[in-house]
């Protein structure tokens, strides 16, 4: 049996549940959202190593503390000597609008590494009002009430 939707939004109807489930399970095998970066990296025991994929400028405008920089273009040649191959890796880059963090996941995955990005990238990083590290230390500025309403310490979804 066929269901004919007339709403655009369903114009291509939805997957069925086992496919759905099955897409939605690679997504956020190739995926993590800066809340649980945050959160696992405030545990003091992460389990991944944090890869910011920048440029040297885009660096020192602000990073992530405790990332690692290793612009994408430098992957190749310097991974082995900054990043265990036992242990997993996020990117991540500018923001949305940037595949920056893709491809540095991609170079890394074709080294060898097993590889996450970080969706959202040091933008939203910043829109939650977490801490960025700069060469004058650590700075914070307010949340943005559309990403991290009031009062949350992490994503409510």
């Amino acid at each position: 049996m066929t269901t004919t939707f007339t709403s655009p939004a369903l114009r291509v109807p939805p997957a069925a549940p086992a496919d759905a489930a099955a897409f939605f399970t690679a997504r956020l095998t190739f995926q993590a959202d800066v809340s649980d970066v945050h959160a696992s990296l405030e545990s003091g025991d992460p389990a991944f190593v944090l890869v910011d994929s920048r440029s040297a400028d885009g660096w020192r405008q602000g990073h992530v503390p405790g990332a690692v920089h290793l612009p994408t273009a430098l992957i190749p040649d310097r991974a082995a000597g900054l990043l265990d191959p036992a242990v997993p890796v996020i990117t991540y880059c500018w923001g949305p609008g940037c595949d920056g963090a893709t491809r540095a996941a991609l170079a890394l995955a074709l080294l060898g590494y097993r590889v996450k990005e970080m969706i959202g990238g040091i933008e939203y990083w910043i829109r939650e009002g977490f801490p960025v590290g700069t060469a004058t230390g650590s700075e914070r500025r307010a949340p943005d009430p559309l990403t991290a309403p009031a009062g949350s310490a992490t994503c409510a979804c």
